[in-house]
């Protein structure tokens, strides 16, 4: 109950945190917030989720408990995306495919229905002219 309450939080938190990110208009404080947003909420830097297979950056997440797992793989997804709106080509497809890739994954394997997901998952098929 406390992990679920703790996860919970940390959801939210995080959510609050990338909604306030996304409204600010200096593009390097953007930036600079989103890289750290990296370590604070996935545990390590964007360096790593930047140049890591995505096989790599999917297994690095057996380090956390089962529970929490696809949550945080979500996480990792929403910065991606997130990331993708402040970039440019070709930066900004690679990270919408990182984005892709886990959201296909997470809508595979999670408990939880979520249309936000599924929106984001259209929204880039249609951006990356992918069909559906």
């Amino acid at each position: 109950m406390i992990r679920q309450d703790y996860l919970m939080r940390l959801v939210r938190e995080f959510a609050e945190a990338l909604e306030l990110l996304l409204h600010k208009k200096d593009h390097d404080r953007q930036m600079e917030e989103m890289q750290a947003m990296y370590n604070r909420y996935i545990g390590r830097s964007s360096e790593f989720f930047h140049t890591s297979s995505i096989d790599d950056v999917m297994a690095s997440f057996e380090r956390f408990h089962e529970d929490e797992r696809i949550d945080r793989m979500e996480m990792l997804a929403d910065l991606y995306y997130a990331e993708a709106s402040i970039t440019t080509a070709p930066s900004r497809n690679v990270l919408l495919e990182r984005a892709l890739a886990i959201y296909l994954h997470v809508d595979t394997h999670s408990r939880t229905y979520s249309t936000e997901r599924l929106n984001r998952i259209e929204d880039i098929r249609h951006r990356m002219q992918i069909p559906s």
